[in-house]
């Protein structure tokens, strides 16, 4: 489990397809605290470390997508020299400042506006029409892992406002209209909606 709340900053280091699947050696800072199986979440989406470089490469680590993660998340059209939002799980007892992410990307939406309004900047963003796949007004939606507010909501396009600290210390300062984003909605949301699903009461 994660809050969406960035840690650290990484890199890009390799790309090395292996059949289905897709080794990717990141280097942060963040790197001499990890260990080999630990979870961490590489632009919202929960990957495991699999190899520590050490020496090799310096504050660097490897981990692993498979076919099924590269299909549901931009991860595929990553590069090398890509920066990637890094967030380790959550520690009980801690404080939530985020909200509850799993680091399971529901979807990948598309960035249709970036905009500067005095001193804080706005997103808006479309995603696939699936009615498990609901914003709120002031609820909370991941965008390549972190944890934003809902600003205006619909059923396949939302918009976000990020504070100067968000700008400056995530990716999301480089995204560009047209660029893909991993997206998670809000989990107890998608527990309500199945659950009317469930029942045949579902909204439209």
């Amino acid at each position: 489990m994660f809050t969406g709340i960035i840690e650290n900053l990484g890199q890009i280091a390799a790309i090395t397809p292996d059949g289905g699947n897709v080794h990717f050696d990141v280097t942060s800072t963040l790197a001499p605290e990890l260990k080999i199986d630990q979870s961490v979440a590489h632009d919202g989406c929960c990957l495991t470390v699999v190899a520590l470089h050490g020496e090799r490469v310096p504050h660097g680590f490897r981990v692993t997508a498979i076919a099924e993660t590269l299909d549901k998340t931009c991860l595929g059209t990553w590069t090398v020299g890509r920066t990637v939002n890094l967030e380790r799980a959550a520690l009980v007892g801690s404080r939530l400042d985020g909200h509850t992410v799993q680091g399971h990307v529901d979807s990948v939406g598309r960035v249709t506006e970036v905009s500067e309004t005095h001193g804080s900047w706005r997103f808006a963003v479309e995603h696939p029409a699936f009615e498990l796949h609901r914003t709120v007004p002031k609820g909370s939606i991941t965008l390549n892992g972190v944890s934003l507010t809902v600003v205006d909501s619909g059923p396949t396009h939302f918009s976000v406002a990020l504070i100067p600290y968000t700008w400056e210390h995530t990716n999301l300062s480089k995204l560009k209209v047209g660029d893909p984003v991993n997206l998670e909605f809000d989990v107890l949301g998608k527990y309500v909606l199945q659950y009317l699903r469930e029942l045949g009461s579902l909204p439209r």
